[in-house]
């Protein structure tokens, strides 16, 4: 019997192309056989919209967006009140994969709503997704689980709209230069800057302030940038580690997802010794943050060996050239194994859960 999947992407996000990518290259991977795929697209505003079951692979990103004529209330995916569905005498989805990046997806807030309409999804739950989504929260937890990490700083708008110059100061002090200035709550390296002097940090506040009321600033450090991928519920995996060597400053959206301005070398060469402390620590994240189903550890590896944990990606990019899946490729899991692995493990933590008792 098919599984009933339905795909979630695009969104309220600045990442909503990263979304669509997304959901094109998984739609491509998914076995028609196994799998019967129902499209719901999120536009730009935030309205749902429901697609037609697909019969074959889309081709290319404007297939997967509909008119707001199929609109649809979210809540809806949980009962047979969904459209077609009742008229149809169809059952309701089997799983939910969320394909979206970013606020109003990646955050806990569809999840949320998952939840509520006990749904099985792919992925993060509602705690993991927004711990991991906001990176001062994120690195606070990190800090109380005794990992590594650079020297940091946060700012809400308000604070730096009354005092910038005590703003300024307050990194020059805490951190000094270089530094990078980062939005807290957004991915695909979507405003970030990296300053060296007082007239770079101020233009940095300025363009991370567009993306979120609360910015986080870190400490730069000499160091290569290693990641790994990490699988799994009660028991993670981790796959083989990665490195990032961006040929610029570093690795930002345009080199991740325009110009391919970048290298990602698969396996990363690391010592034994440095891949187990690293994968020990992104075990150890993933199990801080409550995780499950899949994220991405990153992490800055100096000369010296002295490894910092630099954040967590609850819902990494995820097309076939993405490291997230590269990663688990080289690991010997490939593309389409890697999704319906996902979905496993979204039904595994669905019946976990569904022992859980709610009257005494």
């Amino acid at each position: 019997m098919k599984t009933k999947l339905g795909l979630l992407y695009g969104g309220k996000s600045a990442e909503h192309k990263v979304s669509l990518q997304t959901a094109l290259a998984v739609i491509k991977a998914l076995d028609l056989k196994k799998f019967d795929i129902h499209p719901i697209y999120i536009t730009e505003e935030g309205t749902w919209v429901n697609g037609p079951k697909l019969e074959a692979p889309a081709e290319n990103v404007k297939e997967l967006t509909f008119s707001n004529e199929t609109a649809m209330v979210p809540a809806s995916l949980g009962s047979s009140l969904f459209p077609t569905a009742k008229e149809k005498g169809e059952q309701g989805f089997d799983v939910i994969f969320p394909l979206l990046h970013g606020p109003n997806g990646e955050d806990g807030t569809v999840q949320g709503m998952l939840e509520l309409l006990n749904l099985p999804y792919v992925g993060n739950g509602v705690l993991a997704s927004s711990a991991g989504m906001d990176k001062v929260i994120m690195k606070n937890i990190f800090a109380q689980a005794g990992l590594p990490q650079v020297k940091y700083t946060w700012l809400i708008r308000s604070e730096w709209e009354k005092s910038k110059r005590e703003s300024y100061k307050k990194v020059e002090e805490e951190l000094g230069f270089p530094c990078f200035v980062k939005p807290a709550n957004l991915g695909s390296s979507v405003g970030i800057s990296k300053c060296t002097n007082l007239e770079e940090l101020e233009q940095a506040f300025e363009e991370a302030f567009q993306f979120d009321r609360k910015i986080i600033i870190e400490e730069g450090v000499i160091a290569r940038e290693i990641e790994i991928g990490v699988l799994g519920n009660d028991e993670p995996e981790c796959s083989v580690a990665g490195e990032i060597i961006p040929k610029k400053d570093f690795y930002d959206y345009k080199a991740k997802y325009e110009d391919g301005n970048t290298a990602m070398v698969i396996p990363a060469e690391i010592t034994d010794e440095e891949y187990e402390m690293l994968s020990e620590m992104s075990k150890i994240a993933f199990k801080a943050l409550d995780c499950s189903g899949l994220v991405r550890a990153d992490f800055f590896l100096t000369k010296e060996g002295t490894a910092y944990i630099n954040e967590v990606n609850t819902m990494p990019g995820f097309t076939p050239f993405s490291m997230f899946p590269l990663l688990w490729k080289h690991t010997g899991v490939e593309y389409p194994q890697l999704i319906e692995k996902l979905v496993s493990l979204a039904e595994e933590r669905y019946q976990e859960k569904q022992k859980i008792k709610h009257s005494f």
